[in-house]
């Protein structure tokens, strides 16, 4: 079964912006008056040094952290006005650390994405089946189906999470650095997923990402963050540039059109250690 989206209402604002927040946690004010837009049907990558506030800002996008001032706006409404099921309707997450349940198999697991859909006199049904069996295809996972998840490789892992988070059947899914503890190839791998999940099913897509460069290949809207502020937006030819590159990450480098793909590629300036 081919997997429908239901589309939002046309708006004049974006389906999902944050206005002046301030985030904080443990005692500690991470970002003040905080503010940004993220375009539907966007693949959107945050990006910026380490403790600049990103995955805080995603935390609070998707309802995980309350503002201690300031509103995230979720389809016309203040996020926080919705119950937890509702926003799991509209907005799906990957969190940055997913701990399966012992001994769940791949299947149970991505059917728990069914969850939110799930009401008293909705219970399980043949589409509901229908969508799994389609999120584990999409993601490449369906021959994995009966393995136990605690067996699989991290790689594999992280693919049958996407397929969770894809049973929801949300247009808008969060991803909270999706490719950390992978090596390079299944880096790419996961990138390339979310990108074909982007351009051929219309999905606006999230994503916080420490590799500046998979950044700029795979992002269509950037977010650059410094401090707990947002320092540069737009698409990744306009905010990877030499000059935000050493503002924000303070390193010296040069920016040149990669020989793949044309995006912007950020190689260090060499040094003399030593000296």
């Amino acid at each position: 079964m081919e997997q429908t989206i239901a589309e939002a209402p046309p708006r004049a604002e974006p389906r999902l912006h944050a206005e002046a927040l301030t985030l904080a946690y443990d005692g500690r004010t991470v970002a003040e008056q905080l503010g940004v837009v993220i375009p539907d049907k966007s693949f959107t990558v945050i990006v910026g040094p380490n403790a600049c506030g990103k995955t805080t800002l995603l935390r609070a996008l998707a309802r995980m952290l309350k503002p201690r001032q300031g509103s995230v706006y979720l389809d016309g409404e203040v996020i926080s006005s919705y119950g937890a099921k509702e926003v799991a309707r509209r907005l799906g997450l990957l969190p940055q650390s997913s701990v399966a349940p012992d001994g769940i198999t791949v299947a149970d697991l991505v059917a728990r994405g069914r969850y939110p859909h799930q009401r008293l006199l909705r219970q399980w049904s043949r589409d509901d089946a229908a969508v799994v069996a389609e999120s584990m295809r999409a993601t490449g996972v369906d021959d994995l189906a009966e393995r136990l998840v605690d067996e699989l490789s991290g790689g594999q892992r992280q693919r049958v999470w996407m397929a969770m988070a894809l049973a929801q059947q949300t247009d808008l899914l969060l991803l909270d650095e999706p490719t950390t503890y992978l090596d390079i190839a299944h880096q790419m791998d996961i990138l390339d997923l979310c990108a074909q999940l982007h351009a051929e099913q219309g999905r606006t897509l999230v994503a916080v990402l420490h590799d500046l460069n998979h950044a700029a290949r795979y992002a269509t809207h950037m977010i650059a963050m410094r401090d707990g502020q947002v320092l540069a937006t737009g698409t990744p030819a306009e905010v990877v540039t030499e000059e935000n590159v050493e503002k924000i990450f303070e390193l010296p480098c040069r920016v040149m059109p990669c020989p793949e793909t044309g995006t912007p590629l950020v190689i260090p300036k060499a040094t003399r250690r030593g000296e």
